[in-house]
C-alpha cells in the first residue's frame, strides 16, 4: 500500500465488498442513504464521525492509514513536547512518532529489496535509526526463511 495517497472511499467500498455487508445494513449503521454511501464510496476525504462509523462496521482501523502516513512523511517533532512556544503546558496527549507496525516495516523493506531506495536513503528520508533498520532486515529475513 502506498502511504503517500490514501483514496479513503475507493479503499472502504473495497473492505464493504469483502466482507459483503448488504447496503440496508450500512444505511443504517451510517443513518444515511444510500446515494451518500455512494458518494462516500468515491470521496478521497471522509468526516472523522463518519469515518469512525466506517472503523466500526467495517472492523477496521482505517485512521491508522493516516497515521502511518504522518510516520513517513511528517517532518521530525522536536524534542520539547510538553511546552508550546510560550511556555505553557501542551493539553493534547503526545504520541510518539517512532512507532512502527508491521505494514510500515514491510512497506520500507520492500523498498530496498526492489532498489526503489537503498538504505542509507531511508534512514535520511524516514528518519529510521540505522541500527533499527538493520535489526529490522535481520529479524524479517529470518522470518522469510522460516515460512
Amino acid at each position: 500500500m502506498n502511504f503517500k495517497e490514501i483514496p479513503i472511499g475507493p479503499l472502504i467500498e473495497k473492505e464493504v465488498a469483502e466482507r459483503g455487508i448488504e447496503f440496508s445494513r450500512i444505511c443504517n449503521f451510517m443513518k444515511c442513504t444510500e446515494l451518500e454511501i455512494k458518494k462516500m464510496y468515491n470521496a478521497t476525504s471522509i468526516e472523522t464521525e463518519n469515518l469512525l462509523k466506517w472503523s466500526k462496521l467495517l472492523e477496521y482501523d482505517f485512521f491508522r492509514l493516516y497515521s502511518q502516513h504522518l510516520i513517513l512523511y511528517a517532518p521530525p517533532i522536536p524534542d520539547k513536547r510538553t511546552e508550546n512556544k510560550k511556555g505553557k503546558k501542551v493539553t493534547l496527549p503526545q504520541f510518539r512518532k517512532n512507532i512502527y507496525t508491521k505494514e510500515v516495516i514491510n512497506f520500507i523493506l520492500k523498498q530496498i529489496q526492489s532498489g526503489e531506495m537503498s538504505k542509507i536513503e531511508v534512514i535520511e528520508h524516514y528518519k529510521i535509526p540505522k541500527t533499527t533498520l538493520y535489526k529490522w532486515i535481520c529479524k524479517y529475513k529470518d522470518e522469510e526463511k522460516q515460512i
